[in-house]
């Protein structure tokens, strides 16, 4: 009876939303222009909802949620919202801050002490205020979850090995580590997952039934929206679904224009929906206030009455055309959004796409702000697509000029085979580096990259597409730099993941290969290194070899194939047994950065 009941109620509310647009001159003629975008950026669909003060006056859907089946999109439909997500994660910061049990200007370790940050100085000054208006130093580090995801706790841990570009407090640097970990500081304090805190303390209350926080929730949703990229300038291509659950408080959220539109019906009411305090009112002031500037943007002459850019608490500020915005927008794979408002007009706009890295939500948003506040119309859609052409254009031409310093047709140090093996960074991951057949290929917990030579030990990168295989349309953009060791033999790899800092560099590992107990039983007994030192092998665990010296440790070693193994706690070093042509092992080889020392098997 309940949902029923519901189920009721919604109807009627969307009924009545019809019957106002029906008579609202303001969006008449919309449906034209919403074609125009659609057809212009090769979109696929997506959903507008505007409110005015406490309701909505305009929801409606354009395009496809799924364009092979040719199903439309609804205001119901759900849409990835990406960084629209942070709003609501820093607003359980403003829930804890209300009930006294956080200060923003204290230290995060004081309620999180298992968040490090890269130095000291760090630890002891990074506050939530600085996480939450993105002044922490440390820029992006966004490879370090999206090329290899892991758990919640395993990406926390990360942050201390992410160096920081800027002294705190000097610059803005957009961050989605920091309101990862504003998350697991609410996770902690509240004593409760962030989940079912956004649900409990948000949704909850503001009737957003059918929001979630997984890409695997939204796909038994019998309306959801499937993500799409544009191919070669003009082809709408099918994108999977991108499973960032872990890194949840800074953009996984699944909603609808038509619940997103209760979010900020509550931001223009100071907090407030259907008479009930949901976000803290003195939160609300502080959230959409200035805290840090974001960038210069300054008026031009093609645009000057827009300009202004600053950062609050999950919201950015600018100033359009004499009004007060509030907005923020949100990517991830195969989706864009904006959420804005402006408190002083209480006015809202929400604005879902299923396109990727779209200009679509920013460009749909202008044309009904001007319509809505009744300014004078500018032809948003005319003027991003010039610039976009142009900027494709210049893309296009630094393409053809691209690699001048590209040294041709030089080899490679090292057969291809020798750059195998697991490379791994503590604040990244683990890179696989596999030949097969005659290339080679970089694999993450999410990717596949193949390594296409450039020169000496350096390589292009580029995807390699679950559908469609290896793209090289689009120009590589980052390289792998294999480095040796003085033994000369390849010791790691150094990339450029994070402008501003030097690349990134992977530790080498050799893969281990599986030996049995009884192939690893040729090799056990004792080596004269000299007349004073006798080197032991010996099995332990069943499977696995160990070497011992006098007076030094003993060394587990992994199986690197050709009879070596490395030692697993010494960069560089390894073991490399001596068989005769009969199969039986005469001696080994201590293979050592200072070099080779051979020892005969007694």
């Amino acid at each position: 009876m309940g949902k029923r009941f519901l189920s009721l109620w919604a109807l009627l509310i969307l009924c009545s939303v019809v019957q106002s647009q029906a008579v609202d001159k303001r969006f008449a003629g919309l449906d034209t222009a919403f074609a125009r975008v659609l057809k212009d950026w090769h979109a696929a669909g997506f959903a507008v909802a505007v409110v005015e003060k406490n309701k909505i006056i305009y929801a409606k859907g354009f395009g496809y949620r799924d364009v092979e089946k040719k199903l439309s999109v609804t205001p119901n439909t759900l849409f990835a919202i990406g960084s629209c997500t942070k709003a609501f994660t820093s607003s359980l910061i403003g829930l804890l801050e209300k009930d006294g049990k956080v200060n923003l200007d204290k230290p995060v370790r004081t309620y999180l002490p298992e968040l490090e940050f890269y130095n000291n100085d760090l630890n002891n000054s990074i506050t939530l205020r600085d996480m939450m208006c993105h002044r922490t130093g440390l820029p992006r580090h966004d490879y370090a979850w999206y090329l290899f995801p892991t758990t919640r706790d395993s990406l926390i841990h990360r942050i201390r090995y992410q160096e920081p570009t800027f002294p705190l407090r000097s610059q803005y640097q957009y961050n989605n580590f920091m309101f990862l970990a504003q998350g697991v500081v609410a996770e902690k304090l509240f004593n409760s997952k962030w989940e079912t805190l956004v649900k409990e303390k948000f949704f909850d209350q503001l009737g957003m039934t059918t929001s979630n926080f997984s890409v695997t929730e939204m796909s038994k949703s019998s309306d959801a929206a499937i993500g799409y990229s544009v191919k070669k300038d003009s082809l709408i291509h099918k994108l999977d679904y991108f499973n960032i659950d872990a890194m949840g408080p800074a953009g996984s959220i699944n909603s609808s224009v038509s619940e997103m539109a209760n979010w900020v019906i509550a931001w223009i009411n100071g907090g407030k929906f259907n008479g009930n305090q949901v976000i803290p009112a003195s939160y609300v002031n502080q959230a959409m206030s200035s805290q840090m500037i974001s960038s210069a943007s300054l008026p031009d002459k093609e645009v000057p009455d827009v300009f202004l850019s600053t950062y609050g608490f999950g919201w950015a500020m600018a100033a359009y055309r004499g009004h007060y915005r509030v907005q923020h927008g949100g990517n991830i794979d195969g989706f864009s959004a904006n959420v804005s408002f402006y408190p002083s007009d209480s006015i809202g706009i929400i604005v879902l796409s299923n396109q990727n890295s779209s200009v679509v939500p920013s460009v749909v948003r202008n044309i009904i702000t001007d319509r809505v506040l009744g300014l004078k119309r500018n032809d948003w859609n005319t003027f991003n697509k010039i610039a976009a052409d142009k900027a494709r254009e210049a893309e296009r031409s630094t393409a053809q000029n691209a690699n001048p310093n590209q040294k041709k047709n030089t080899p490679l140090s090292h057969p291809l085979t020798s750059y195998e093996g697991l490379y791994t960074n503590p604040g990244y991951g683990v890179l696989d580096v596999e030949v097969k057949n005659d290339s080679i290929f970089a694999s993450t917990t999410s990717d596949k990259i193949w390594l296409r030579h450039f020169h000496y030990d350096i390589f292009e990168l580029f995807d390699v597409d679950k559908r469609t295989g290896i793209d090289t349309s689009n120009k590589a953009n980052s390289r792998f730099q294999f480095n040796m060791n003085t033994s000369g033999d390849i010791e790691s790899l150094s990339t450029d993941l994070q402008p501003g800092l030097k690349p990134i560099v992977f530790e080498r590992s050799a893969k281990s290969k599986s030996v049995s107990r009884a192939d690893l039983s040729k090799y056990v007994g004792d080596y004269v290194l000299s007349p004073t030192v006798t080197t032991k092998i010996y099995i332990k665990d069943e499977t696995t070899l160990y070497v011992l010296v006098p007076g030094q440790p003993d060394y587990e070693t992994v199986p690197i194939g050709n009879h070596e193994f490395k030692l697993k706690t010494l960069n560089g070093f390894s073991v490399r047994f001596d068989v005769d042509s009969t199969g039986t092992v005469t001696g080994l080889s201590f293979v050592q950065p200072n070099g080779i020392f051979k020892a005969m098997k007694k």
